[in-house]
């Protein structure tokens, strides 16, 4: 399974507690402090890799220590980074995470994040994969005007497709390069409450209907609540978040970007698709950062036996 994955690079500052936000003029101490490889595209192509796919990464990074730590962490987790550009010129994009058991809170400086651009990804890669991937399509700048146009020729030379927008920082959730993007899109992977904000509505179920012509599959992730997936025409499948202990949300969503992905190229479709995704989402809230503790094929496959058991 060969898989390109366009996006973003950068480091993950991790606070961890029960109690991690700050206050003026006050000290307060926390658990733990990891400085670990993010960005919701390296740690989908990361834990693609972790379930056997053959991934080369596509990003910029800065000429810096933070820089040399993605490359260094992609490479030893198995992943391809001969398309990161390394720019002496540039800073690597870093995100502060504040997190808790129960959820996190993010503080970015963009860096090389909004950076890459089409001169960037050659056209000779997308013949040459299975399926193109990207994440943070809100804070991808200079690609955003470009995705449908790179997932066009890409399924025109067999290739599947698939995002994840991550959060507007600008607030405003300008939804129609996604609209155009998404009938040339196989899969689409927005949390539930990305989607509802995109596609305002009460719920998931009037959301689906607020939908562009032409839109395929939408894999949603509700948190402990599981996911639900939408396909045109047919009755909108969910199933229920595993019972886990969490030790760091950071990076949950894109394991099971992650999951879906391979689960869609083995053939799954439906409640398989989605029990496959949730529980490598469900292994990688186990260890801290988005890529301490990766899905395989094997462990995903217990977790999903050992849940059926109990179910």
């Amino acid at each position: 399974m060969k898989i390109a994955v366009i996006g973003e690079l950068n480091v993950d500052i991790i606070v961890t507690g029960k109690d991690v936000m700050p206050a003026w003029n006050r000290e307060k101490l926390v658990e733990t402090f990891d400085v670990v490889m993010g960005s919701s595209s390296a740690i989908t192509a990361a834990a693609l890799a972790s379930l056997g796919a053959e991934v080369k990464f596509v990003s910029i990074v800065g000429d810096d220590d933070f820089g040399r730590l993605c490359i260094r962490e992609l490479g030893r987790l198995g992943v391809d980074t001969s398309g990161v550009l390394v720019d002496p010129a540039l800073k690597t994009g870093v995100t502060l995470s504040l997190s808790t058991p129960q959820d996190r809170g993010l503080l970015t400086f963009p860096g090389t994040i909004p950076l890459l651009n089409p001169s960037q990804v050659p056209d000779s890669l997308l013949g040459k994969v299975e399926h193109v991937h990207f994440g943070s399509y809100f804070l991808q700048d200079g690609m955003r005007p470009h995705w449908a146009e790179l997932f066009r020729k890409a399924r025109a030379l067999g290739a599947s497709t698939s995002f994840d927008t991550g959060w507007d920082v600008s607030g405003t959730w300008e939804r129609g390069g996604i609209d155009r993007l998404l009938p040339e899109t196989d899969l689409f992977l927005p949390s539930e409450e990305e989607f509802l904000q995109l596609y305002p509505a009460e719920s998931l179920d009037a959301a689906w209907r607020l939908l562009p012509e032409g839109t395929n599959a939408v894999a949603v992730k509700r948190g402990g609540s599981g996911a639900s997936l939408y396909r045109p025409e047919e009755p909108v499948r969910s199933v229920p978040a595993f019972a886990v202990e969490v030790a760091d949300t950071t990076g949950a969503g894109d394991n099971f970007n992650a999951g879906a992905i391979f689960a869609y190229r083995r053939g799954l479709r439906g409640e398989e698709l989605l029990r496959f995704a949730c529980a490598c989402g469900a292994i990688a809230v186990q260890g801290v950062g988005g890529t301490g503790q990766l899905a395989t094929v094997a462990e995903a496959e217990r977790l999903i036996r050992e849940g059926e058991a109990r179910g």
